[in-house]
């Protein structure tokens, strides 16, 4: 019973955690985010079995970790050098269709990745790309060239 005792204990406070430090989507996280989210098991692990007799050490332990992801996103919030050297910047993989080579080493993007992500919007070949970007959260950005677009896209563009 005092198994149960602990897990309810480290799951309302791991709940009451993620509740304070805001709503995101897991498929939003930035990295540190899934860092932190992969820092606490190990950090509770002995705490819930009992082989630590210290609860507390555990709590402890999570309060300390979202304590530094809060100042952390409060840094990144209202600092853009916080943001750049926590978040990273995006990086240009494709520019007017030619694949940006050292970029895409750079990032170890493989020219399949980017035509995954020509094709979800739509795009077929390369020279249809004005742009595609490697986001600071890893998604890659297709922009397509304005003779790309479909019919329907450029007639709405053009009532605008």
């Amino acid at each position: 019973m005092e198994t149960v005792v602990r897990v309810t204990i480290v799951y309302v406070f791991i709940m009451v955690g993620l509740r304070v430090l805001g709503k995101r989507e897991f498929g939003q996280m930035s990295p540190l985010e899934l860092l932190t989210l992969l820092l606490i098991p190990e950090l509770v692990s002995q705490a819930l079995v009992g082989e630590d007799f210290s609860l507390t050490n555990g709590l402890v332990g999570i309060a300390t970790l979202f304590i530094l992801t809060y100042f952390t996103s409060l840094a990144v919030h209202r600092s853009q050098r916080a943001e750049a050297l926590v978040g990273g910047s995006p990086s240009v993989l494709v520019a007017h269709g030619e694949f940006q080579a050292d970029a895409m080493n750079l990032e170890r993007v493989t020219p399949d990745e980017v035509f995954n992500e020509m094709h979800h919007v739509g795009l077929e070949r390369l020279d249809q790309v004005r742009w595609a970007v490697l986001e600071s959260d890893g998604q890659i950005a297709v922009i397509p060239e304005e003779q790309a677009l479909p019919v329907q896209r450029k007639k709405e563009r053009a009532i605008q």
